[in-house]
């Protein structure tokens, strides 16, 4: 089989950009197939397209294809030292090593790891004291617990085969965290369906709707044992009191919570899987507890 050269653009978390990375799975969505990631043009490449493109890989590597990432075209200087900085180099060949600095290290998990999972959320993502963020033990744990969800949610409700795949950066001029969790499952829409009937009616639902359905506290698709929702409604409130901005792309849906509310549209391109992308404040006073010292967490919410 020919190999087939995929040059991989500028890419940040713009909608457009988002439209690009769904093409790209889209033109590798296949079995047998042989790709080569090229990065001539990329000039750019936020957390979200590095987790994207490590599932992207390990997804046609598991219906029999091939990967390469011809690291001899990266020739871009921001983009060469973030991930190499964030250890997705190395993961996919390049000989350099990762260092600790301004990124969130990509990571995957093929296999459900709590310890692992919150680990890498308490410490690598909440625990470098970013900007003017330093957490008090009890805030770092909380938050990272509703993240923690997002991880749970790609085994238990997703069906994903291949596990979820992470990174993150701190921006310092904006002073804002990010860290996106990508899963190639059903999609939440698609898992939504299948749970609510398989007759036309229930097939046909929108996936906006879909997605506002999972935000809604209690909701779970579940079917046996304890009743476990996805875990969104309790992220979502966390993003408004932090005054920070929730995206979900999943299927042809999408869903973004931000202190201004929430929005639910569907969209003119899928793919099969979930992108959840979440932007954080650093500011310390925008995560305390009522019991702690400067504005409360609680108290902000119930304002």
């Amino acid at each position: 089989m020919t190999q087939k050269i995929i040059q991989i653009p500028t890419l940040n978390d713009n909608p457009q950009d988002f439209t690009q990375l769904f093409g790209t799975w889209s033109e590798a969505n296949d079995y047998y197939a042989d790709i080569c990631f090229d990065f001539s043009v990329c000039r750019f490449l936020r957390p979200t397209a590095v987790a994207f493109l490590g599932g992207l890989a390990r997804l046609i590597e598991s219906r029999f294809g091939s990967v390469t990432f011809d690291w001899s075209t990266l020739h871009d200087s921001w983009v060469k030292t973030t991930i190499r900085q964030n250890g997705f180099a190395s993961v996919f060949g390049d000989p350099s090593a990762p260092w600790d600095g301004t990124s969130i290290p990509y990571r995957e998990d093929s296999a459900l790891d709590m310890n692992g999972v919150m680990d890498y959320l308490t410490y690598d993502w909440l625990g470098k004291g970013w900007g003017k963020t330093h957490l008090s033990e009890r805030v770092r744990d909380a938050i990272a617990g509703k993240m923690w969800e997002i991880y749970n949610n790609a085994f238990e409700h997703s069906d994903s085969k291949i596990g979820i795949f992470s990174c993150g950066q701190h921006f310092k001029r904006k002073n804002e965290l990010c860290l996106s969790a990508i899963d190639f499952g059903l999609g939440i829409p698609a898992k939504i369906r299948n749970f609510v009937g398989t007759d036309s009616r229930a097939q046909s639902l929108p996936s906006d709707a879909c997605l506002r359905w999972a935000f809604t506290r209690g909701k779970s698709t579940c079917t046996g044992g304890v009743a476990r929702g996805l875990g969104l409604d309790l992220l979502k409130e966390f993003i408004r009191v932090n005054q920070g901005k929730l995206e979900i792309y999943s299927n042809d849906g999408y869903a973004l919570v931000d202190k201004d509310g929430e929005r639910y549209e569907n969209q003119d391109i899928s793919f099969e899987g979930t992108v959840v992308h979440i932007t954080l404040r650093c500011d310390e006073k925008l995560y305390r507890f009522r019991d702690e010292a400067g504005v409360s967490m609680n108290r902000r919410r119930e304002s």
